[in-house]
């Protein structure tokens, strides 16, 4: 068993008065005959409608996109036990993916991201990226659900020669995943410190970005200009914040990440989903990736 307890039914109740159990048996009615889907918790059909305001069909395709994507993109969600992935357990050591304790004005948690060793030798895509979502998913399934997320992406040290590392079939995935299945509420994606290259690697993803998503991302060369979105003070102290160093910010999380372990590989084990019991073809868009 994991060593972090995750979030109850219970406590998404006493959260938000919207939902309803009458909502989640709906979902559970849904989920029941769909036979190629894994069994899913009531707590998972909470978050997964609070992402979607409560909104039964578009939850629908939420789940059916999260199992789906989940299960056709092992890159990015298997072999996830850092107790035996060097590769991954180095991934954390490279970059910086935090959840920050301050909110928005509006209440929105912070996700950050930041290399720390900047050297492109160092840089493996695939790794890093499954890293990030590592951590939104333990931040997701521990907290529950929030009001709304931002993620903030210091751009700092990240060059021509990191792009070249990069892999665009799996960027594609990503951008689908993080558009079609992630079960946040996304308000707001911040790129800080930004450069030309930045501005290079948004325009080669832009094709792939739907024109919502496309809304949320603001770039800032400076952060007199990212403060009127999120409070400053919320980072890590080597950004100007006032969260701590950046190094003891990393090594609590990676803590977590090591606590919530057992978690990644029982999520590997038995939420993906049986292809052969599906009944049609999958509606998912997980093949614009390939």
């Amino acid at each position: 068993m994991s060593l972090i307890k995750c979030i109850t039914l219970e406590e998404e109740l006493i959260k938000n008065p919207e939902l309803k159990l009458s909502d989640i048996q709906i979902l559970r009615d849904w989920c029941e005959k769909q036979l190629h889907l894994p069994k899913i918790q009531d707590v998972e059909l909470a978050i997964f409608l609070h992402s979607n305001y409560y909104r039964i069909e578009p939850t629908k395709s939420t789940i059916e996109n999260y199992y789906t994507y989940r299960t056709h993109i092992p890159e990015l969600f298997s072999n996830r036990d850092i107790r035996k992935v060097k590769g991954l357990r180095d991934a954390f050591k490279l970059t910086a993916v935090l959840p920050l304790e301050l909110t928005t004005k509006e209440g929105y948690s912070i996700l950050m991201s930041r290399l720390v060793d900047m050297d492109p030798s160092h840089y493996f895509f695939n790794e890093s990226t499954n890293a990030n979502l590592m951590v939104y998913e333990e931040f997701l399934w521990t907290r529950g659900s929030v009001l709304g997320n931002i993620l903030v992406n210091d751009a700092t040290g990240f060059t021509m020669a990191h792009v070249w590392r990069t892999n665009l079939a799996l960027i594609k995935k990503f951008i689908y995943y993080i558009q079609d299945a992630l079960p946040m509420r996304l308000k707001q994606i911040h790129i800080i410190n930004t450069t030309p290259v930045m501005k290079i690697v948004y325009n080669v993803m832009k094709p792939f970005i739907s024109e919502k998503l496309q809304s949320l991302i603001h770039f800032h060369t400076s952060l007199e200009s990212a403060k009127t979105y999120f409070p400053i003070e919320a980072l890590p102290n080597e950004l100007g914040g006032k969260a701590g160093p950046i190094q003891e910010l990393m090594d609590v999380q990676f803590k977590k990440i090591e606590n919530f372990c057992e978690w990644f590989v029982e999520d590997e084990k038995n939420n993906r989903v049986n292809e052969s019991l599906r009944i049609g073809k999958s509606k998912t868009s997980v093949s614009r990736g390939q």
